[in-house]
C-alpha cells in the first residue's frame, strides 16, 4: 500500500478503508486464517464493532483452527464482550482457551491453566490444579513469561489437595497452629514445595522479562533459596527488576500523553 500523509484526515480515512477491503477479501475470498484474524483485530481495535469481531474470531477458531482467534474469542467469551446478553460465559471461555493451547497457543494455555489452578476460579468451571499445572507447564515451554512465574510461585509455596486446604482453613478459624510441611502426610500435595524447581522457573521467567519473576530471583540469591547464595547476583537482578519497573511507568506515561494535543 503506498505512503499516505497521517496529518490529512481524507487519506487516513481512505487508507482505514482500503486497509478492511483488504482484510475481507483475504479471508473471505482467500480464506486466509492469519488475515481473518487480522479482519477480526480491524473490527476491534478501529471499527469498535465487537459483535461482529466476536463472530469473526469464533469462525475463524471454528472453521480454521488459528489458536489466537481462539484465545481471542474465549477473551470475549469470558467478559461476554460482543454478545446481546453481556453476561460471560466462563465455562465456553474454557473450552476456547483449551482449543487454543490444543493449537499451541500459549497465552490460550495460561488463560485455561489460570482458570484450572486459581481458588477464585468461577463455580462453573472444576478446580483441576493437576491439569492446569500441565497447561501452564506447555505455556512456559513455549517462552510465556506469566506462565513460568505462575509456576514457580506454585513451586515456592507449594500446592496442598482440597482436603488438606480444608483442615488448613478450619485450624486457622479455630485459631489452631498449622501443621508445617513436615508434619504432613506424604501425598498431601498436588505440587510439593520445591524451592530448586522454582528457581528455575523463576530464572527462566525474568529472561522472558517478567518483573515480578526478577524481583524474586533476587530475593532466592540474597536467601539462598533454591541456589547458591550469591549478593552480586541478588544486586543485579535486583536492578534489573526496578529497571523493568522504570520503564513501565514510562510507557505508561506514554500512553496516557498520547491523546494529549502539543501546544
Amino acid at each position: 500500500m503506498s505512503s499516505f500523509d497521517l496529518k490529512n484526515e481524507t487519506e487516513v480515512k481512505e487508507y482505514i478503508d482500503k486497509l478492511g477491503v483488504e482484510y475481507r477479501f483475504g479471508c473471505y475470498s482467500e480464506k486466509k486464517p492469519e488475515v481473518c484474524h487480522l479482519l477480526g483485530d480491524y473490527l476491534e481495535g478501529i471499527r469498535k464493532d465487537f459483535e461482529k469481531a466476536a463472530k469473526v474470531y469464533r469462525s475463524n477458531c471454528d472453521d480454521y483452527n488459528y489458536g489466537k482467534s481462539c484465545l481471542k474469542y474465549g477473551n470475549y467469551t469470558f467478559l461476554g464482550k460482543g454478545r446481546t446478553s453481556e453476561k460471560g460465559d466462563p465455562a465456553k471461555a474454557f473450552s476456547y482457551y483449551e482449543k487454543g493451547c490444543t493449537l499451541n497457543d500459549p497465552d490460550a494455555c495460561l488463560h485455561s491453566g489460570l482458570l484450572l489452578v486459581s481458588k477464585l476460579m468461577p463455580k462453573e468451571i472444576t478446580r483441576d490444579v493437576t491439569k492446569g499445572f500441565e497447561l501452564l507447564k506447555k505455556s512456559c515451554e513455549m517462552n510465556n513469561a506469566g506462565a513460568c512465574f505462575y509456576l514457580s510461585g506454585m513451586y515456592i509455596s507449594g500446592v496442598l489437595k482440597e482436603e488438606y486446604q480444608q483442615q488448613q482453613q478450619q485450624a486457622a478459624k479455630a485459631a489452631e497452629s498449622k501443621p508445617t510441611a513436615e508434619q504432613r502426610p506424604p501425598g498431601a500435595y498436588v505440587v510439593e514445595r520445591n524451592m530448586e524447581k522454582a528457581f528455575e522457573f523463576a530464572y527462566k521467567a525474568c529472561e522472558l522479562r517478567n518483573m515480578y519473576a526478577c524481583a524474586n530471583l533476587s530475593q532466592m540469591y540474597a536467601k539462598g533459596d533454591g541456589t547458591p547464595r550469591d549478593e552480586k547476583k541478588a544486586e543485579k537482578y535486583k536492578k534489573l527488576a526496578l529497571e523493568m519497573q522504570d520503564e513501565i511507568k514510562k510507557q505508561q506515561q506514554l500512553t496516557f500523553q498520547q491523546g494529549l494535543n502539543p501546544t
